[in-house]
């Protein structure tokens, strides 16, 4: 049986049912759980533009990340995740990844299949969403941040919308348990160079988070 391609989308998969979907499970979903559970607080709404021709670019904590982002930018988006996400164990986890419109890389090898799916996003009224680091990182330190989301910048003119995810310490068991608050940083220009894209990034998020940059400014390794 041929293996599922899970990094190849089309404009059709982006269209009114995947839509209506995605906006029910933020409602009836998200929502409550990022307000009962979570505490979630939300800053910096004026920096999400009109326009959906955006990258979300987020620290990466844990699975929360991808659904406390579209409530807090409160727009549809697609998010890449690696493609293990889409063939999971755990099948809540990699049905939630496909049905609301994620779609896989592969870290180690790109496939054009993937850059595929980010113009079809564009060629919708859905956001890309990336999380430059790759992977959740547990430490509060941002570092070794892939720079491929420029590569996408670049090439379909959509600046960079950073998030900041604030405050996670763990998954919420009961109502009001944890705390947590969504930043919207500034917009960063598609029209700046690579290594000042991922400079401002970084920069951007260690404010908001609290983290260390290691990306502007590393740190020296122990003799």
């Amino acid at each position: 049986m041929k293996e599922k391609n899970y990094n190849k989308r089309t404009e059709k998969d982006y269209g009114l049912l995947r839509s209506i979907w995605y906006k029910i499970f933020l409602c009836l979903v998200v929502i409550p759980v990022s307000k009962l559970q979570y505490n979630l607080k939300i800053e910096g709404r004026e920096n999400v533009p009109e326009t959906s021709r955006v990258i979300f670019a987020g620290n990466h904590v844990s699975f929360l990340d991808p659904p406390m982002t579209s409530y807090a930018v409160m727009k549809k988006v697609a998010y890449m995740g690696k493609k293990e996400l889409f063939t999971d164990e755990n099948w809540l986890l990699r049905t939630l990844c496909h049905s609301l419109g994620g779609f896989a890389v592969n870290r180690e090898k790109p496939e054009l299949a993937t850059f595929k799916s980010v113009r079809a996003i564009f060629n919708t009224d859905w956001a890309l969403g990336i999380f430059p680091q790759g992977h959740i990182e547990k430490k509060p330190v941002i570092k070794d941040i892939n720079k491929g989301f420029t590569l996408f910048a670049k090439k379909h003119k959509a600046d960079i919308i950073p998030i900041g995810v604030c405050g996670f310490d763990g998954y919420a068991h009961k109502l009001f348990e944890k705390h947590m608050t969504i930043k919207i940083g500034k917009p960063i220009s598609y029209t700046l160079p690579d290594d000042e894209i991922v400079s401002e990034w970084a920069k951007q998020i260690c404010e908001m988070t609290g983290f260390k940059d290691e990306v502007n400014f590393p740190v020296a390794a122990e003799s």
